[in-house]
């Protein structure tokens, strides 16, 4: 799910698991106040909206799938964020803790990796950039220079 305000993180976490789950795992990314030895006083996201919240849903179709989790759900937030706000939440429900924890890893790298959303940053000096959202430990074998590289090849 793609929203414009503040992720309802008490909301997601009060939903209630399916009876069968005995494992629940949060994921919350936060727009921290650096980047790569930069400040960072804010950040932008954009998306294609309808392209974003298809790709969500069959990660948490496909990642739920592949995890064994019973319950997942993926929220985005687009638009100006603060230092310290939430950017993106995942929730699983599973069996255990093992598939709840993999669930989110996994969904929130896919997230990282295949969702048409970009990431610009403000900096302390005032100047912008636009930067990529994948970094080496998302990347099979390390290859950043690919990884970037891939992303700037997507086509939405």
């Amino acid at each position: 799910m793609i929203i414009d305000g503040p992720i309802p993180l008490e909301a997601l976490v009060a939903a209630a698991a399916p009876p069968d789950c005995g494992g629940t795992a949060i994921f919350v990314g936060r727009v921290r106040d650096h980047n790569e030895g930069r400040p960072v006083l804010r950040l932008y996201y954009e998306c294609y909206r309808s392209m974003a919240e298809k790709v969500i849903r069959r990660i948490e179709m496909n990642v739920a799938d592949e995890t064994g989790a019973r319950s997942l759900k993926i929220v985005h937030r687009v638009g100006w964020l603060e230092v310290g706000e939430a950017a993106v939440a995942v929730v699983a429900h599973a069996g255990h803790r093992a598939e709840a924890f993999d669930a989110c890893r996994s969904a929130i790298d896919r997230v990282k990796s295949e969702a048409p959303i970009w990431k610009k940053e403000v900096y302390a000096d005032e100047s912008q950039a636009w930067v990529v959202c994948q970094h080496q430990h998302h990347t099979k074998g390390g290859d950043t220079a690919h990884a970037e590289q891939r992303s700037a090849d997507r086509v939405f």
